[in-house]
């Protein structure tokens, strides 16, 4: 079930990812990359007759080349030639005129880049204006050797050569102040400082020319918005820790820089970085008064209180509970001494999660929760909280039409105030609940719901969000129900997509690798491949160890070790009686059922059947009541009912047909069959051979599921009871087929020492 916490992460800094900066202190300035931009856009304005489309390409293209970091030629060129070919030629001619040219084919061209855009095609405050007006400036307070420089660099640029300067220094370009004299005697110690304040960014291996205070703000912004979106189109971590470290040596008091250090170091569960680049973060943010310039002593108090909040959320994330208790004790305290209510709202909702991650109940710390947020107006808290509650009241069993009424209240306010993140949450957690109510079709419904929704996140950088846990938790659900019809080729290509969206190092990664394992764990359980499915058993272990011993249960019963079985079922059952699971503990009761089975106890097994059905009904769990009830019905045909057995099966077998797995598809119709082989066996004689007849035609549905799933030990079974039921009615060439079957199935599978008599 999709979990909430994650949502509570809370930076004051921080909007949607986007990271608002401007202390990087570096000014714009001319380089060779800006002239080639600016070539572009010349030709653009130049070139009057150009398709829709390619110009639409190239309009799209202008803002990121403006803000984006210095390209290489070759790059440039690359990315323009995507758009429009034609566009490529023209803007490559004209920086070779200028490259191979002389000094003055440069001053030419800026001479007559104004002309260009004279009959209205860039206004003045428009980006392309902006940004030609801001070059133009620049470049005609430049003395005449920082020209002749620039236009040696554009040489260099233009036939792939690394420039000894490939941009003028900030002091030069100030548009401000007089032009200096002696700025043509630069010396040598003068260049190489300049070269120091060259921040490279590597896209694909290849350096980058230097950042400028709007491009190290648009690196920022893209990167954190990537991370909290699409975390597969960000730069790889340690490429991204690189770039950081190198922004970080130039201007180490850059605060969002730390913040995005912090969010990286997170994604490869580096607890060291991650602590500290949040303490840096907020120490910079402090020390720089970056709120204390507008709200003074209240500017840096803020920052104090969400620094320590932050530091328990992190602890949180990394299981340090004692320590993430301290740090929000802490917040609490200094929140309280300010009277901050939002930010105790958000401790409050940090202390109800993370008592729930210890295991404890804090139903009524979240109620308290919902409560004071609702009262101080805090919609997206309050919320949280509703579906915290809504997924503690799942697992402690609460009736079901209470959980989807509170759910259906919130999805009303988060459309209206359009909380995307809230309503992937609730659909999420709709497809779980529907899940465990045994209702699949309806399950499948919201997991396609969530998956086909449009974000109403603003859509930026070309990216929409959709690397959160609730599509995780859809996409499984998704992968577990095509699973369990047998369409493993389907539950293939989900599972790719998530690796692919969820690398292993992700925070959500754990969520399909343990389905994976569970998936593979049936499968090989379903195939009678006992000895695969062992290292399963392990590795959900490791995830999950409530599965994880359920698991080991039901293999250790598989191989007849039922001493053993029977001991980890108890223990089990006290941890799930512990932690009010109540499906984990229906599903204990049917497997100790099972137990008493295999010793011919059936009767012994009813006193748990009935108090399985009693909780399944209960907590409108119709999944485990339909299975309760099929355990039941075969305990009745062993204790000689098989009138009231079938009566049974029948019950339910339309609710398992409708919702059903394969393998309960078959398991069902397997046990009607017997049911009526039974009662044709008391039958008169006229009955007879129609009841056996009845039987046979149910055993071919049986073998239909079993034989989609390749369920081999189910087919021994199904060809056993198919071919004492064809000797009986005196076909003997189908006798024969199925005894051929059934001979070569026993001769291929190892004996389990279960017979078809022994189990459902």
């Amino acid at each position: 079930m999709a979990s909430v916490h994650e949502s509570l992460y809370f930076n004051p800094m921080m909007t949607n990812g986007v990271v608002h900066a401007n202390i990087f202190g570096i000014k714009d300035w001319v380089t060779p990359y800006k002239i080639a931009v600016l070539a572009l856009l010349h030709e653009m304005s130049t070139t009057k007759p150009m398709a829709l489309l390619d110009r639409r390409r190239l309009n799209k293209l202008i803002l990121p080349l403006q803000q984006g970091p210095d390209l290489t030629l070759e790059q440039f060129l690359k990315i323009v030639e995507e758009c429009c070919l034609r566009m490529v030629n023209a803007v490559k001619h004209r920086l070779f005129l200028m490259a191979d040219g002389e000094l003055q084919d440069m001053e030419h061209f800026f001479t007559i880049l104004p002309n260009a855009f004279s009959d209205s095609e860039a206004f003045k405050t428009s980006v392309v204006g902006l940004f030609m007006r801001q070059m133009l400036l620049a470049y005609n307070k430049l003395s005449f050797s920082q020209v002749y420089k620039l236009y040696k660099s554009l040489q260099q640029y233009c036939h792939r050569v690394q420039p000894e300067l490939s941009a003028l220094p900030t002091e030069d370009m100030e548009l401000t102040s007089n032009e200096d004299p002696s700025a043509e005697h630069i010396d040598k110690d003068e260049l190489d400082t300049a070269s120091l304040h060259q921040s490279e960014l590597r896209s694909e291996g290849t350096s980058q020319g230097p950042l400028s205070q709007k491009q190290a703000e648009y690196f920022l912004a893209r990167q954190a918005y990537l991370l909290k979106n699409d975390e597969n189109k960000a730069m790889s971590p340690a490429k991204l820790q690189d770039e950081l470290n190198n922004i970080l040596k130039f201007n180490p008091d850059f605060a969002e820089a730390h913040y995005l250090s912090y969010l990286n170091s997170i994604r490869v569960q580096d607890i060291y970085i991650s602590t500290h680049s949040l303490l840096h973060y907020f120490d910079r943010l402090i020390l720089s008064g970056g709120e204390g310039k507008s709200n003074g002593d209240e500017g840096y108090g803020r920052s104090l209180r969400y620094a320590v909040l932050n530091l328990a959320t992190l602890h949180c994330r990394f299981g340090h509970y004692q320590q993430a208790d301290l740090a929000l004790q802490e917040a609490i305290r200094i929140a309280q001494e300010a009277n901050d209510h939002v930010c105790l709202q958000h401790c409050l909702s940090w202390l109800y999660t993370l008592e729930q991650m210890k295991g404890s109940d804090s139903v009524v710390l979240t109620e308290d929760s919902v409560k004071i947020a609702a009262h101080f107006c805090l919609p997206y808290l309050a919320s949280l909280g509703i579906q915290s509650l809504v997924q503690q009241g799942a697992k402690q069993g609460m009736p079901a039409n209470k959980l989807l009424d509170a759910l259906r209240g919130t999805d009303i306010m988060h459309w209206k105030q359009s909380l995307s993140e809230l309503i992937e949450i609730s659909l999420a957690q709709t497809t779980s609940i529907w899940r465990m109510y045994g209702k699949s079709t309806m399950a499948r419904q919201q997991a396609q719901l969530l998956l086909n929704m449009n974000s109403l996140e603003p859509v930026n950088f070309s990216v929409q969000q959709n690397n959160t846990e609730a599509f995780a938790v859809a996409l499984c659900h998704l992968a577990e129900l095509h699973a369990e019809q047998g369409l493993y080729a389907v539950v293939s290509d989900i599972m790719k997509h998530l690796k692919q969206q969820f690398p292993p190092h992700t925070q959500h990664a754990k969520l399909w690798m343990l389905c994976d394992l569970k998936i593979q764990f049936e499968k090989a359980m379903n195939d009678g491949k006992y000895h695969l499915a062992e290292p399963h058993v392990t590795a959900i272990s490791a995830l999950n160890s409530t599965e994880g011993l359920y698991r080991k249960a039901q293999l250790l019963k598989a191989l007849n070790q039922t001493t053993e079985a029977s001991q980890i079922l108890q223990q089990l059952q006290q941890q799930c009686e512990k932690s009010k699971d109540i499906e984990m503990t229906i599903r204990v009761m049917l497997a100790s059922a099972e137990l008493h089975w295999d010793s011919s106890g059936f009767a012994t097994a009813l006193p748990l059947l009935l108090q399985a059905l009693a909780l399944s009904r209960q907590h409108n769990l119709q999944s485990l009541t339909s299975e309760t009830l099929l355990h039941l019905a075969f305990t009745q045909l062993m204790l000689g009912i098989p009138e009231q057995a079938l009566v049974l099966v029948q019950d339910v077998l339309e609710s398992v047909l409708a919702h059903g797995s394969l393998i309960d598809k078959g398991r069902a119709l397997l046990l009607a069959a017997r049911c009526q082989m039974a009662l044709a066996g008391a039958a008169a004689q006229e009955h007879r051979l129609t009841a056996l007849e009845q039987a046979v035609h149910t055993l071919d549905e049986a073998a239909v599921y079993f034989s989609q799933l390749d369920c081999k030990e189910r087919m021994r079974d199904i060809h056993y009871l198919q071919a004492r039921l064809h000797h009986t009615l005196g076909n003997i060439s189908q006798r024969n087929k199925c005894s051929m079957l059934f001979r070569l199935l026993d001769q291929e599978l190892p004996s389990s020492g279960m017979t078809v008599v022994s189990h459902l």
